[in-house]
C-alpha cells in the first residue's frame, strides 16, 4: 500500500467509526467471509424469491448483522490479534445471532400468545435490548448510546416527569415486550427498511465501487471541469456529486474523492483550509444527490407513505441548488486569487473516457427508469445489482473475476452494519415514543417554545437536528427528529414531505457544521489544515443547505409539491440567482472584489430572491444587478 493511500485509510478510520473496523488473517478471515457471504446471500434469496414474515425477516437481518458487528468491532482494541478472536467477542456474537434466532424458533407460539410475554421471552428479549446498545456503542459511538438510554431510563420515570412529560411509567415487561416481541420497538420500520431496500443498495453500491465507477467519475469530472478557473475545486465538487448517487457516507466520500482532489487543489494554490472544505462540503451533499440518497431517504419514504421516486423527485432541485452554491463559492475563489485549470493538454478526453468506461454507469441510468417505471426500491435494486456485474464484463478492462463478485457479496454485508445497528437502535427510540405517546407532547412543546410561529419553530428544529448530527448518524437523526420534530411543523400547515425533507436535510449538514463536523475533519486530515477553519470555510460553501430547507417549506413548489411548469420554473431561476448573490457575498467577489457595504446589500438580495414572492424576487434582482453593473465597471476601468 502507498504511504498515500495508507493516509486516507487512516483518516477514513480516525474520522468514519463505522470503517474502523478490525482486521484478521488466516481461519477468523475466512470465518467472517463466511458469515458475510451468507448474510447477502440471504438478503438476494429472499429479494428474488418474497421476504419472509416481517418479524421473522428482521430478526435474521439483525442476528447476522450482530454477530458480524461484534467480531468486526472488538470490545477492546487493545485486545485484538489479527490472527483469533477474543473469547468475549466470540462470546457476544454468539448470543447477538442467538437472542433474534429465537423470534424465529417461536415464531408461532408467539404469535399463539398475542403480546403475553411469559419469563423466558423477558429474559431473552432483555438481552437483546442490551445487545443491541452494546453493538451501538461499538459500531456508532456513545452519543447515540447516550440518546437511547436517555429514552429508556424516560419510559421508567414517566411519573416523576414534570409538566407535559408526564406518563404513567411502563414496567420492565410492558417495555421488554414492546420494544423486542412487536413490529413497534428494534423490529419496527427502520429495521425493516434496513432488511430489504437498504442491504440491496449497499450491495449495489459496493458493486459499482468493484467495477471502478468511482474513478470513473473523478476522470470525468477532471476532463468536463478541470480546465476552468480553479479546476480542481470543479473536479471536487462535480466528482463529490457524482460519488454522492452511490455513496451514502460524507467521510467516506471525502476520503474517495478528496484523496485525490485535494491534493490537486493544493498545487493550484488554494491553502489547505479551503481545498479540504471543498470536499467536505461537496461530498456531505452527496447525501442529497438523486437517485441514490443516503439510507434515511428511504426511511423518508416508509415514513411519509410515498413511493421512493417521490422523494426522488422532490430532492432534485434541491440538490442542484446545493451543488450549485458550492460551485459558485469554489469559482468566486478561484477569480478572486486569479486561479488558472489545469492545461487542456494534461487532461483526459471525456469522449475517450465515455468510450472506455461510459458503460459502467449503465446501472445508474437503468435504475432511475425502473424506479420511474413504477418498480418498487428493492426490485430496482436488485436488477442494478446484476447488471452492475453483466455490464463491466462488457469490457476486458473492467470486467471482474469470480472472486472479486464473491468478495463484493462480503463488502455489502460489512458496509449495511453501521445503518442496520443504527436502525435497530433507533427503534428503540421509536419504540419509547409510540408507547409513551411523548412524541406529540414534545411537537406541542416545541409549538408553545416557538409562540406558535413557523419561523421560530424552525429555527429550533434546525438546531436540535444539527446538535443531534454532532454525535448521531444521519440515518438515526433523521428517525429521532422525524419522530419528534416533524410532527411539529406538520401542526403549523406544513406540508408532511417538506416537513421531513426540512429534518433530513439539517441531518446531513451537521456534518460541516462546527464545532464537531466530521466530514470537515476527514478533510482537514488529508489536506492537513486546521480541522476548525476547515469546517467554517465548508460551511460558508454548504451556505445553500441552511437556507433552501427554509425557502421549500414555505414554497414546497421546489419539492414539485402541487407545482405547475411555470411555478417550478420561476422558483428555480429566483433561487439560482439568490444562491449566486450569497455565495459572492461570503467569498467576497462578484465581478470584482467586494467592498463591505456590498456583501451586505448582496445578501439580502440573495435572500430577497431565494425567499418565496414575486415582489422580493424583483426588489433583490435590482439590487442584485446595480451592484454587478458597479463592480463590472470598477473592474473595467482598473483593467
Amino acid at each position: 500500500m502507498t504511504d498515500h493511500a495508507a493516509n486516507a485509510e487512516e483518516v477514513l478510520k480516525t474520522y468514519d467509526r463505522e470503517s474502523n473496523t478490525a482486521h484478521y488473517t488466516g481461519w477468523p478471515k475466512k470465518i467472517i467471509a463466511a458469515i458475510a457471504i451468507t448474510f447477502s446471500i440471504f438478503q438476494l434469496y429472499t429479494a428474488i424469491f418474497g421476504v419472509l414474515d416481517a418479524q421473522l425477516q428482521r430478526a435474521v437481518h439483525l442476528g447476522f448483522g450482530l454477530a458480524l458487528a461484534y467480531l468486526l468491532y472488538p470490545f477492546r482494541r487493545a485486545w485484538t490479534r489479527d490472527h483469533y478472536f477474543h473469547p468475549i467477542d466470540i462470546a457476544f456474537a454468539v448470543l447477538g445471532a442467538a437472542t433474534p434466532a429465537y423470534l424465529v424458533i417461536q415464531y408461532c407460539e408467539l404469535i399463539t400468545r398475542a403480546g403475553i410475554v411469559s419469563t423466558t421471552d423477558a429474559v431473552v428479549g432483555g438481552l437483546g435490548i442490551l445487545l443491541v446498545i452494546e453493538a451501538t456503542r461499538r459500531v456508532v459511538g456513545l452519543p447515540m448510546v447516550t440518546v437511547v438510554l436517555a429514552f429508556i431510563a424516560y419510559a421508567f420515570l414517566g411519573p416523576y416527569m414534570p409538566g407535559v412529560l408526564a406518563h404513567r411509567g411502563l414496567s420492565p415487561e410492558q417495555l421488554i415486550g414492546h420494544l423486542y416481541f412487536t413490529t413497534e420497538g428494534i423490529f419496527g420500520i427502520p429495521l425493516g427498511v434496513s432488511s430489504t431496500f437498504i442491504f440491496l443498495f449497499i450491495l449495489f453500491g459496493a458493486y459499482l465501487e468493484s467495477t471502478g465507477l468511482g474513478k470513473f467519475f473523478i476522470d470525468l469530472a477532471n476532463a468536463l471541469a478541470g480546465w476552468a478557473s480553479g479546476g480542481p475545486a470543479k473536479v471536487a465538487v462535480l466528482s463529490s456529486g457524482l460519488m454522492g448517487t452511490v455513496s451514502g457516507s460524507s467521510v467516506a466520500n471525502v476520503v474517495g474523492t478528496g484523496s485525490l482532489t485535494i491534493p490537486m487543489m493544493k498545487k493550484l494554490g488554494y491553502n489547505a483550509n479551503f481545498a479540504g472544505a471543498v470536499e467536505a462540503a461537496a461530498s456531505t451533499g452527496g447525501q442529497l444527490m438523486p437517485p441514490v440518497m443516503g439510507a434515511a431517504a428511504f426511511l423518508m419514504a416508509e415514513f411519509v407513505g410515498v413511493p421512493y421516486i417521490d422523494v426522488v423527485k422532490a430532492a432534485a432541485i434541491p440538490a442542484l441548488l446545493y451543488f450549485t452554491g458550492v460551485w459558485l463559492g469554489v469559482h468566486f475563489e478561484a477569480k478572486r486569487k486569479k486561479l488558472k485549470g489545469i492545461p487542456r493538454a494534461e487532461l483526459p478526453n471525456p469522449l475517450t473516457l465515455l468510450k472506455e468506461r461510459g458503460h459502467l454507469a449503465i446501472p445508474l441510468a437503468v435504475i432511475v427508469y425502473l424506479l420511474v417505471s413504477g418498480y418498487t426500491p428493492m426490485r430496482a435494486a436488485l436488477v442494478a445489482i446484476f447488471l452492475s456485474i453483466l455490464c463491466a464484463m462488457l469490457r476486458k478492462s473492467t470486467r471482474m473475476k469470480p472472486i472479486e463478485i464473491v468478495y463484493g457479496l462480503e463488502r455489502g454485508a460489512k458496509g449495511v452494519l453501521g445503518v442496520l445497528v443504527a436502525c435497530a437502535s433507533a427503534g428503540i427510540i421509536i419504540g419509547v415514543v409510540t408507547k409513551t405517546g411523548v412524541g406529540l407532547r414534545l411537537a406541542s412543546g416545541l409549538i408553545d417554545l416557538a409562540g406558535g410561529m413557523l419561523l421560530p419553530a424552525m429555527f429550533f428544529t434546525m438546531i436540535t437536528a444539527i446538535v443531534l448530527g454532532m454525535g448521531v448518524p444521519t440515518t438515526a437523526n433523521y428517525v429521532i427528529t422525524s419522530t419528534i420534530a416533524a410532527p411539529a411543523l406538520e401542526q403549523m400547515g406544513v406540508p408532511v414531505l417538506a416537513a421531513h425533507m426540512f429534518v433530513f436535510y439539517f441531518g446531513i449538514i451537521a456534518d460541516v457544521t462546527p464545532p464537531v463536523a466530521l466530514a470537515a475533519y476527514a478533510g482537514a486530515g488529508i489536506s492537513g489544515g486546521n480541522a476548525l477553519k476547515t469546517g467554517v470555510h465548508a460551511s460558508k460553501l454548504a451556505i445553500a443547505a441552511f437556507i433552501i430547507p427554509y425557502v421549500f417549506v414555505l414554497s414546497p413548489v421546489l419539492l414539485m409539491v402541487d407545482a405547475t411548469p411555470l411555478a417550478l420554473v420561476s422558483v428555480t431561476i429566483s433561487a439560482l440567482l439568490g444562491m449566486i448573490a450569497v455565495s459572492s457575498a461570503l467569498c467576497g467577489f462578484l465581478a470584482d472584489h467586494c467592498r463591505p457595504y456590498e456583501r451586505l446589500l448582496l445578501i439580502a438580495a440573495g435572500l430577497l430572491m431565494i425567499a418565496p414572492g414575486s415582489t422580493t424576487d424583483l426588489v433583490g434582482l435590482a439590487l442584485f444587478v446595480v451592484i454587478l453593473v458597479m463592480q463590472y465597471r470598477r473592474a473595467k476601468e482598473a483593467a
